[in-house]
């Protein structure tokens, strides 16, 4: 259970449906947290799995088989923007 620090300064302030609010309050009140502990908790595990899904690429079965088969095909030759990215990259490592 999440509880507020005195290092708590930031606030999100928003307007809800009056039943929406009442649903928060009794679900909160189930696990025992205040509103605010159970909207930051809530809130902080929406942002987290928002951020990982936006992280991953998923791709089709076929996609997956155009692109192993791209990467075993010694014959590829990398194109301008591949060749761009690959430099940016490097320079931003080191």
């Amino acid at each position: 259970m999440a509880t507020d620090s005195p290092k708590s300064e930031a606030r999100i302030n928003f307007r809800l449906p009056a039943d929406l609010k009442q649903q928060i309050e009794q679900a909160a009140a189930h696990l025992g947290q205040s509103v605010s502990e159970f909207a930051a908790s809530n809130l902080a595990q929406a942002a987290q799995e928002t951020i990982r899904e936006q992280s991953v690429t998923q791709l089709t079965n076929q996609d997956r088989d155009l692109f192993f088969a791209l990467l075993d095909d010694v014959e590829a030759q990398p194109n301008d923007a591949l060749k761009a990215a690959a430099q940016n990259y490097t320079q931003q490592m080191e």
